[in-house]
């Protein structure tokens, strides 16, 4: 969450920076915000003078005893101010609890690099390799029409196994939840251990194997809920949530810590199944794997001190372009316009790849800075330097990549008629094969 302290000082510019992201509601619950935060400054100040009053009466009341006097107005006394200490210490709560709520609702306030615009307005910064321009089927016909066999073991009924089963997978969980079959499940699993001993061997993350579910507490740190919270999957009675991505487990594995200024930067990498109800919003394009309910995602989170966060962004972005330039596949560095940034996020690039069947450019990563915001809302702070007060650390992340248009992108790409889809070299070790080949 922002800084209620630099909201009192500059209301003005988080109320710009809000109307700038299409807010209609910023100036109310700025100044809602401002409202309650006056009153509980002026709850404080009565709760400080009636405790005041309470340690003066207690006194009189000592004293009195030692005087050997009756003391029974100074108790009286002294218990209707500590009635009406609870009753404002219960009016304090509540409005403590109506400022948070209203910070959770305020968005980050984007860096200044951010420029205006809405969705598609993003500029491109680096384009790398040449994409396919060539007539290509789209993925869904191509996992459908071609598979690995593998020599020994069950086959599918009827034959060879396709890579990708569409309509089995809808059948299992409903449309959006794709079932990746034989050589698709093998291309999935290769890619995310591909990804991991990259992240670990050679970028340095530490691997973390987390939990795929998340609670409140984690979810409102990263900045998932309240905002999105209709966009989760949610379990009963539990009141936990199936993991959107493993940025919330990794920004959480610190919530409410003190680290270390030696021990920064912190890097992990951790993969995960990814859960959105929001797959197919607006009527976008929901054939194949554009846009699915379930995928597999391997995640990079750093945690660094402020003046290393511009580097570390970079830094976190090149080590997932590294994945892209490895794979082989022409891909785009595009900087977000406010219009189209996260609520949490203050700069966002995304990496989008070309699939030539479906003829558009998706996006596989979002690399993104969120200065201290979740760091504000997790409490995760670290010390400068020995006997330093603690201060509120930066936090980043990006995909490294998201599997399911990556998949899109392999197939199309490695798509030559006559000759099946092969795919890139570095991947396979991995694969224990270099093609699917057709199965009709």
């Amino acid at each position: 969450m922002i800084d209620l302290k630099e909201l009192r000082t500059a209301p003005e510019v988080v109320i710009e920076a809000m109307v700038r992201r299409g807010d209609d509601k910023a100036e109310h619950l700025v100044h809602a915000t401002l409202q309650a935060d006056e009153e509980r400054r002026r709850l404080i100040g009565e709760v400080e003078l009636r405790k005041a009053e309470r340690n003066a009466a207690s006194k009189a009341i000592g004293a009195a005893k030692g005087r050997g006097e009756d003391s029974d107005a100074e108790i009286l006394e002294m218990q209707k101010v500590s009635s009406s200490i609870k009753v404002l210490d219960a009016d304090l709560a509540r409005v403590e609890a109506e400022i948070r709520d209203c910070l959770l609702q305020i968005p980050n306030v984007p860096d200044e690099r951010v420029p205006p615009g809405e969705e598609g307005d993003g500029q491109v910064l680096i384009e790398w390799g040449t994409p396919r321009v060539d007539e290509v089927p789209p993925h869904w016909e191509l996992g459908e029409s071609y598979g690995y066999s593998e020599t020994t073991g069950s086959q599918y009924p009827g034959g060879p196994p396709p890579a990708l089963d569409l309509k089995r997978g809808a059948q299992i969980a409903g449309t959006g939840f794709p079932l990746l079959v034989g050589g698709g499940a093998r291309l999935s699993r290769a890619l995310v251990q591909f990804m991991l001993d990259l992240h670990v061997r050679e970028h340095g993350y530490l691997e973390v194997a987390p939990p795929f579910l998340m609670n409140r507490e984690s979810m409102t740190g990263t900045g998932h809920i309240p905002k999105f919270e209709d966009d989760a999957y949610r379990t009963e009675p539990d009141d936990l949530f199936l993991v959107p991505t493993a940025e919330v487990p990794l920004t959480n594995l610190h919530r409410g810590e003190i680290i270390d200024c030696a021990d920064l930067p912190l890097a992990y990498v951790a993969h995960s199944p990814c859960f959105r109800r929001e797959a197919g919003a607006a009527g976008r394009d929901t054939r194949g794997l554009l846009r699915v309910h379930q995928f597999d995602k391997v995640e990079l989170v750093r945690l660094c001190q402020p003046e290393d966060s511009v580097d570390g962004l970079e830094l976190l972005t090149r080590h997932a372009e590294r994945v892209l330039e490895l794979l082989e596949l022409p891909y785009r560095r595009v900087l977000l316009p406010i219009g189209d940034l996260g609520f949490a996020n203050a700069i966002t690039y995304d990496l989008e790849i070309w699939a030539p069947g479906v003829g558009s450019w998706l996006e596989v990563s979002s690399c993104s800075s969120y200065t201290d915001y979740q760091a504000r809302r997790s409490s995760i702070r670290y010390r400068p330097s020995p006997g330093d007060s603690p201060q509120f650390l930066h936090t980043l992340n990006g995909s490294a990549l998201a599997l399911a248009r990556l998949i899109v992108v392999l197939l199309e790409t490695g798509y030559r008629e006559g000759l099946g889809i092969t795919f890139p070299e570095v991947l396979h070790p991995y694969l224990g094969f270099e093609r699917l080949t057709s199965i009709s």
